[in-house]
């Protein structure tokens, strides 16, 4: 062929020039990579600081009860078998969280902040978990010391404060698990006394309250504190409101604005300390209860087995109802438990995450959960014969 046909037309481009369309490419590339890069991050942020009141439900620790649980050195026991309590975990959510747990988590429950929560103010919601745990401790203890033959005092000591909400006269004097005595002098040493005592005031009054500054630590002591006196302006009773529990139901005349529980005091005729350390609620008293139980009868309540419980309890050893015993379950298994002691209203969840070398057994009261230990080769105490008193 003729180059002369081909003339100036015909460009044999370099090598560079060949290049240079590639180099783009990858440099459009490259600058596409970092916007998704800095837009993912900026998403992730965002979703971070989004609060989307959901909280979730995850297992927590299955741990041996008796370590946090000191009884009389001349009264305790080694033990041959090892009694769990149980936990969870409460997260509350935020838009990223809540999206792992709710889509990708085979564990966790997610629940709106009102089902957790309930009424009770964000700022008071642990207060109050550690109020239900110091309860629990001593709910547990006059119920093992009860069963075991003792006998257990208790008196009336005042109106317990168990949840103030917002905005009422209450809100900037009392605090969860300070306790009420007395009003304008006049003694309140039952939560109806308080109620009582209100109905003899007027909207708009000021009212002296002798206040015991108690508090609760994270492992669930109730601190008692000195009583002073505090001075409130009461409110007028929100539209609607009755008093009821109390004999007939009343229309209040004035509005302090708190909700009261009986606070007792009791006298136990052996010294016992439960302290479990950042564990808020009553979920643990039938694991308590057992656990103390064990300690001072001997040992060998679990037949050398490795038994879990939860449940609540009061004095007289009736298990009540608990949340989360699905995730509960969990844990026991993953801590080795054989046996599982759950109130009847949550056998079915714990059911449903059950294994071959776990027994769930759903008890409604102490002795119920004793009955079993002894079938299953546990050693009993004597129920209900006469004890020394110890220091």
């Amino acid at each position: 062929m003729d180059t002369s046909d081909v003339g100036e037309a015909a460009v044999i481009p370099s090598p560079e020039d060949v290049a240079a369309p590639v180099r783009f490419r990858r440099r459009r590339w490259h600058t596409v990579f970092v916007v998704v890069l800095v837009v993912i991050v900026a998403a992730v942020v965002i979703l971070e600081r989004w609060s989307v009141g959901y909280y979730a439900i995850t297992p927590g620790d299955a741990a041996p009860v008796a370590s946090f649980i000191k009884v009389p050195a001349k009264l305790d026991h080694p033990l041959t078998g090892t009694i769990l309590l149980t936990d969870v975990y409460e997260t509350q959510l935020n838009a990223l969280t809540y999206l792992q747990e709710r889509f990708f988590s085979s564990v966790a429950q997610v629940y709106p902040a009102s089902e957790i929560t309930g009424s009770t103010p964000a700022n008071q919601y642990i207060d109050q978990g550690y109020l239900q745990m110091s309860q629990a401790q001593q709910d547990a203890t006059a119920a093992a010391l009860t069963y075991l033959g003792y006998t257990v005092r208790q008196r009336n000591a005042g109106a317990l404060v168990i949840e103030i909400p917002a905005g009422t006269p209450a809100s900037h004097v009392l605090k969860v698990s300070e306790v009420i005595t007395a009003v304008n002098g006049t003694a309140t040493l039952t939560a109806c006394a308080l109620v009582n005592a209100l109905h003899s005031l007027a909207a708009g009054t000021r009212a002296t309250l002798s206040v015991e500054t108690s508090s609760i630590s994270a492992n669930g002591a109730f601190v008692t504190g000195p009583t002073v006196q505090r001075t409130i302006t009461l409110g007028t009773p929100p539209k609607g409101l009755v008093d009821t529990g109390c004999g007939p139901p009343t229309k209040p005349t004035a509005y302090l604005g708190v909700e009261t529980a009986q606070q007792l005091a009791w006298d136990f005729p052996v010294k016992v300390s439960v302290q479990i350390p950042d564990v808020g609620g009553p979920s643990a008293g039938l694991a308590m209860t057992l656990g103390i139980i064990d300690k001072l009868s001997g040992g060998d309540l679990t037949g050398k087995r490795t038994v879990a419980a939860t449940g609540t309890i009061d004095p007289q050893g009736d298990v009540g109802d608990v949340g989360g015993v699905a995730q509960k379950t969990i844990a026991v298994e993953r801590a080795g438990a054989t046996v599982f002691f759950v109130p009847p209203q949550e056998y079915a969840a714990a059911m449903s995450k059950d294994t071959p070398q776990l027994h769930v057994y759903p008890v409604s009261s102490l002795d119920q959960a004793l009955r079993i230990l002894k079938r299953l080769g546990g050693t009993m105490p004597a129920h209900h014969v006469s004890a020394q008193a110890a220091p």
